[in-house]
């Protein structure tokens, strides 16, 4: 199989809060899809002269109204669109995700730029995680074992949805 180079790479910045047991996320819906709201990980793309603990603490407070402190890196994941052709995205696309636990400072309540598809801000048990469309869905394992003070299992998951 022929892989299309990719026109757009896109290394982001992801974040791990757990407040009290529960994982931060963001709820999303996409428009026309009458499947149930996904979940996700808040945080996004580094800006161009951005470190990655930057563009993490930015992006959390953009989405949620949260502010964080970067910790260590826990998980990394690729995103590669060319090798899922059923997908209905740009097969020049190419994430890479990088995952950092971070502690909570504080909720000012106020986000100011939520993404596209982001409905709310969510706080998620362990025990829920399992029953919901959360992305990518290959990380529920480790994040509950993560959650639950375990091993959060190897940091490279590769290309995963």
């Amino acid at each position: 199989m022929s892989i299309p180079r990719s026109e757009r790479f896109r290394p982001s910045a992801k974040a791990v809060v757990v407040r009290h047991g529960l994982l931060l996320t963001t709820r999303n819906r996409t428009p026309g899809d009458h499947r149930p709201d996904w979940y996700i990980l808040p945080g996004g793309g580094q800006i161009p002269g951005e470190t990655l603990d930057v563009a993490l603490v930015r992006e959390v407070r953009e989405e949620t109204g949260i502010e964080i402190v970067p910790g260590p890196l826990v998980w990394v994941r690729e995103l590669i669109v060319a090798l899922r052709a059923d997908w209905p995205f740009d097969p020049g696309d190419h994430a890479l995700e990088f995952m950092f636990a971070a502690e909570f400072v504080a909720d000012h309540g106020d986000p100011s730029e939520a993404d596209l598809y982001q409905q709310s801000v969510e706080w998620i048990s362990p025990e829920t995680l399992s029953t919901l469309r959360f992305y990518p869905a290959t990380l529920v394992p480790a994040l509950q074992s993560y959650l639950r003070g375990g091993p959060p299992g190897p940091v490279y998951l590769g290309d995963v949805d």
